[in-house]
């Protein structure tokens, strides 16, 4: 039987471009017992395409969820992993799947853990990837490291059905962390803040993104984004009474 955290696992494809891929995912987490997937802005395709190549794969099918944006798919996910053929500096990375697995199984004991794979010609913009609490690298052969978007899909869920088979039903240790929805809303608050302090002397996107990975490496609980936020809040009307104050 399927593992209770399977439930909290939630695979998202980020517009993909082939139904055939899609099929071949849906397949695949068939294969490895996982049955949440969402869809963002996905090419056309009905559900015939998919039981073309995931035959007797009706009920995962039947719960896919559609998405119009990225942040309402990622909102309720407490742990965001993108995935990418090639490294990325400036984000916390790991190529090491099979030491990942053990921890994912923890955090989805606690909340939803995401899973997020991008458009099979260009992988995860760097949009994307900001939302990404973790960015995971599948170790291939470096000069030809592109994977087919279910063959990388079929690695990560085995890797997660082995950990849940060798260490048994992870324990529920992880506190309540904040949402993707929650750290998102503080992202833009927190943005508007400093742009009403007249903090940024070059690139916001710059700040901004490394002010991401510090919020991400801390895990922030609910209570602590809303206090965050009531700083930020407050910053804003700061500044606004002093612009009224010297018009």
């Amino acid at each position: 039987m399927p593992s209770p955290c399977f439930e909290r696992v939630v695979v998202v494809l980020h517009r993909p471009e082939n139904p055939v891929n899609i099929g071949a995912v849906v397949r695949a987490m068939k294969n490895m017992g996982f049955g949440r997937l969402r869809l963002v802005q996905p090419t056309s395709y009905t559900p015939a395409d998919l039981l073309r190549i995931a035959h007797h794969a009706e009920d995962v099918i039947e719960r896919i969820e559609h998405f119009d944006a990225l942040d309402d798919a990622l909102a309720d996910a407490h742990f965001v992993v993108g995935t990418a053929a090639i490294h990325h500096p400036e984000h916390r990375t790991t190529n090491d799947l099979r030491a990942l697995a053990p921890e994912l199984i923890q955090r989805a004991a606690g909340g939803n853990v995401a899973l997020l794979f991008g458009p099979e010609a260009d992988g995860l913009d760097r949009s994307a990837l900001d939302r990404c609490h973790l960015i995971a690298t599948i170790p291939t052969n470096p000069a030809y490291p592109a994977l087919n978007l279910a063959q990388s899909v079929l690695l990560f869920l085995y890797e997660l059905r082995i950990a849940v088979q060798c260490g048994g039903e992870a324990p529920l240790t992880h506190q309540a962390h904040a949402t993707q929805a929650e750290l998102e809303r503080l992202f833009q608050l927190g943005e508007e803040a400093l742009h009403a302090i007249d903090f940024f002397k070059y690139n916001p996107a710059a700040v901004m993104r490394t002010l991401r990975q510090i919020a991400y490496r801390a895990e922030l609980r609910p209570d602590e984004v809303a206090l965050l936020l009531a700083i930020a809040r407050q910053m804003i009307r700061a500044a606004s009474r002093r612009d009224v104050s010297t018009s």
